[in-house]
């Protein structure tokens, strides 16, 4: 299954700020620059999944009339950590994350791993479909999830990988991977 894999537009919040699943705000006009810019090079007629949280699905339906919403495709959750400064979080709680990227839950409620899941049960349903190409409008978690991913991976393996990687996904970027079973 060939994915492209879309970034939302630039929250306009802060920086500095931790936002996993909190429904930040973004530019309009940001999301309608992005889309006609994607619309040039992306395959036309694909199907167009997308995170409910707005600054996706505002840029999904710039893509595509009706696109597929898809909770497995929001960011990590942070819980607590939601809205403060990275630097007002404790730092022994950003120390605990640190000591264990994979199952530690920041800000008390989602780890990586579970994550992780998700995420991948949201590709075990579209190879189920029979879904040979498809656009997801996500966040730099699910990318970096998606991108990380080799097959024969368990999900442990995955997420171990994931926790190590330290690549960036700019904010309306564009990454193509392949998902082979």
């Amino acid at each position: 299954m060939h994915l492209y894999l879309i970034r939302h537009t630039a929250p306009t919040i802060p920086l500095g700020i931790c936002y996993g699943q909190t429904d930040v705000p973004t530019r309009d006009e940001d999301m309608q620059q992005c889309a006609a810019r994607l619309l040039q090079h992306l395959p036309a007629l694909l199907p167009v999944y997308s995170s409910p949280l707005s600054r996706c699905l505002g840029l999904a339906q710039y893509l595509h009339p009706s696109p597929i919403v898809d909770q497995r495709l929001a960011e990590l959750d942070f819980g607590t950590w939601e809205m403060q400064a990275w630097d007002a979080i404790p730092r022994e709680q950003i120390d605990a994350w640190a000591a264990d990227v994979v199952h530690y839950p920041p800000g008390g409620n989602e780890t990586l791993f579970k994550m992780v899941e998700r995420v991948m049960a949201l590709i075990a349903d579209l190879q189920a479909q029979s879904t040979d190409q498809a656009i997801l409008v996500c966040h730099a978690g699910v990318i970096k999830i998606l991108s990380a991913w080799r097959s024969g991976d368990t999900l442990i393996s995955l997420a171990e990988r994931v926790a190590q990687m330290e690549q960036r996904f700019e904010f309306g970027s564009c990454t193509e991977t392949k998902i082979v079973e």
